[in-house]
């Protein structure tokens, strides 16, 4: 069991802070440049992205390119002991470019080709785009490939799974099919189902995919994009492992988005990085952000099987997302930040560094100011954050290896979204639904894993699989053999419904085997508005040890039991006495069945049941109050506890045993009290 990897790059064991860096944005004034760097070590920030939309100064006419600046740059990084991730510039491509190859300009579903403008609107299919990417980048790793400065290379920025309707597009994806269909255009129509509304497809130059009415289609479109992406992403990244092999190469993912699938995305890239950007205080409490942000940080962890990743960007103060913008309080930037750290991240990044003085992004949170000081709050809660960071380098490359995995899948998502919404309309809360089963272990301090179907099961003695609508092949098989060799599964209403191309399984739901698996049968669902509920009610002396009667909404699914136990039964509607929670004996394991979607009381309960009937283990054994988690990091010898509050108010929390406050090196014991927005960075030798 690996608990500690090597840093990011051997030259910098250290924690990496930082943010991106526009220098170019300020050429005409490069006094601001030195202030920077003066800025920069007052803050402890010591690694900047550098270059990230900087083609029109790199390459200002095709075939003039300027270094100049850039140089200058690398070396002050280099001269006050800091670091680049050193991007290429293909998120954003040059008028010239635009005006003179314009084949690089996506084109619309209505085929009409998309102006000059904005930024990610490239066509990944052009050869002469992929071309120019590769020349600029080929130019950037042979200047800097021995620099001291370098240290990773950050690839484009934010890849997204825009459209583009071209020709070339088109037919790479009319191949595309044809391979996944093993060049069989029958096999495509059973697949899609296509003979419904006669839209069978005669030839495979038939086949576009604007005809949302096929979900199979509209799917398969999704899973192209991430393969034509992911291999946009390789072409470009040529040069940079030719010419550097020992410096990683990465790209900042979006997990909050369903654009691309960024597990099949995450192979491709040497460590794992993305863009967080919580909106803080919009709501009564901050638990629902708190929750969403670590599952988020945990799937960026368990993508690389617990190696440590990047937290590429967040924001020290207000961003331009959100339904109102508010700034972040006291205490938050801080917790926010050790937060990342908590859940695997070796990097605190920001977008941005200073801010832009004009265009989309001149009002969003920076580092520095419009006013220029080290004198803003922002600003010294950052160099605060600094100054935290300099302090854990034991930390860096240590891991977690947790004993429960929550599955959360893309390509299920794509099949919701197509499939699913047309029966049970926006109560499908895909997202929301893996929160409300992912927030029970985060409030207990039970460190999970969010992976999707292609996982590894077997590593973990707890699967949950909240509304599995869809099954990918292979899927099926590997979760039944993890059942029936010991392992519990959790599964929900309207899960095992469809294959990979969104047709329904016959023989009932839960399809592919799984109906033996779970023992039940799901005969009829219906979604419910914002204002109704169903009453659950246990069943007297049942296995859970749960009492009462609890509340399902959204969703209720009529099941029978066929060889399980009934576990609570809904008290009215006119399915009152039917199955609501279930549970079979199968093999050496169990799988539990929840037929409708149950409110955080019952999970809570559910899920600490639970983890006590298969001895999994909290980070801390004492109950933490509503509001704090605890989250482990551990090099296998010692373990380093993040003990977050994210309540309004101070709260005290009783210490299971002795530890050492790993920032101020005081000795903790007894009960410690948190405040409001506080972290606490503690350890302990590793309990075995």
């Amino acid at each position: 069991m690996t608990t500690r990897y090597p840093p990011i790059h051997p030259k910098c064991p250290h924690m990496l802070h930082g943010g991106d860096y526009n220098p170019d944005q300020w050429i005409r004034t490069p006094e601001v440049w030195d202030e920077d760097m003066r800025l920069m070590k007052l803050s402890g920030c010591n690694a900047m992205s550098i270059g990230i939309f900087s083609w029109s100064s790199l390459e200002p006419q095709e075939g003039q390119f300027e270094f100049g600046w850039l140089d200058t740059i690398m070396d002050k990084l280099a001269a006050h002991n800091a670091y680049a991730v050193l991007a290429t510039p293909s998120g954003s491509k040059p008028a010239w470019m635009s005006r003179t190859y314009p084949e690089i300009r996506r084109v619309n579903a209505d085929g009409s080709r998309q102006p000059h403008g904005g930024r990610h609107n490239h066509c990944r299919s052009s050869p002469v785009y992929r071309q120019k990417c590769q020349t600029i980048n080929r130019k950037l790793a042979e200047r800097y490939k021995d620099h001291p400065a370098l240290l990773v290379w950050h690839v484009s920025n934010e890849y997204n799974g825009g459209d583009c309707h071209c020709e070339l597009c088109i037919k790479w994806f009319q191949e595309w099919l044809r391979d996944r269909y093993q060049h069989d255009l029958d096999r495509l129509n059973h697949a899609y189902w296509s003979s419904f509304w006669s839209h069978a497809f005669p030839t495979w130059e038939d086949i576009l995919p604007t005809d949302k009415g096929i979900h199979g289609l509209m799917i398969d479109w999704d899973r192209f994009k991430t393969h034509q992406t992911i291999d946009f992403f390789n072409q470009e990244a040529v040069p940079l492992r030719e010419l550097t092999p020992g410096v990683p190469v990465t790209t900042n993912f979006m997990n909050g988005t369903t654009t691309l699938d960024y597990w099949a995305f995450a192979r491709a890239v040497d460590v794992v990085t993305w863009d967080s950007y919580p909106n803080w205080h919009e709501h009564a409490d901050e638990l629902g952000e708190a929750v969403a942000t670590a599952r988020m940080h945990d799937q960026c962890r368990t993508m690389k099987a617990g190696k440590p990743w990047m937290l590429m960007e967040s924001v020290p103060s207000i961003p331009t997302r959100g339904r109102v913008k508010k700034r972040k309080e006291p205490g938050m930037h801080m917790l926010s930040s050790l937060q990342a750290v908590a859940h695997g991240s070796d990097t605190v990044q920001y977008f941005q560094w200073r801010k832009s003085r004009g265009c989309m992004e001149k009002f969003h949170g920076a580092v520095v100011d419009h006013e220029g000081t080290e004198k803003t709050r922002e600003f010294k809660e950052v160099a605060e954050v600094g100054q935290a960071l300099a302090k854990l380098d034991a930390v860096v490359g240590t891991s977690v290896q947790p004993s429960v995995a929550l599955v959360q899948d893309w390509e299920n998502e794509w099949a919701i979204r197509e499939g699913a919404r047309v029966y049970l309309g926006e109560n499908t809360k895909y997202r929301q639904d893996c929160d409300s089963h992912y927030r029970p272990f985060w409030s207990m301090g039970v460190p999970v894993d969010v992976i999707d179907q292609t996982g590894d099961l077997d590593r973990y003695k707890l699967v949950t699989l909240p509304l599995s609508y869809m099954l990918r092949d292979g899927f099926a098989d590997r979760l039944r053999a993890f059942v029936e060799r010991g392992g519990t599964a959790v599964m929900t209403y309207w899960s095992a419904v469809v294959d990979e191309s969104d047709l329904c399984f016959l023989g009932g739901v839960p399809g592919r085997g799984l109906r033996e698996v779970f023992g039940v049968w799901e005969e009829e669902s219906q979604s419910y508005y914002p204002h109704e509920s169903v009453k659950v009610a246990m069943s007297k002396g049942n296995a859970l040890g749960i009492s009462g009667e609890f509340k399902a909404v959204d969703t209720c699914s009529v099941i029978h039991a066929e060889g399980s136990k009934v576990l609570a039964t809904y008290g009215d509607q006119y399915f009152a006495g039917s199955p609501a929670v279930t549970v079979k004996t199968f093999g050496k394991g169990k799988a539990y069945y929840l037929a409708a979607r149950m409110g955080q009381d019952f999970l809570t309960l559910f899920y600490k049941k639970l983890i006590g009937d298969l001895s999994i283990k909290p980070v801390m054994s004492t109950e933490l109050p509503k509001g704090v988690t605890a989250q482990l990091r551990t090099d296998g010898k010692t373990d380093y506890l993040f003990l977050q509050n994210y309540n309004r108010q101070p709260v005290e929390v009783a210490l299971d045993t002795d530890y050492t406050d790993v920032l101020s090196g005081k000795a903790l014991r007894g009960k410690l009290t948190l405040e409001h927005y506080a972290v606490r960075v503690m350890s302990r030798p590793t309990r075995k």
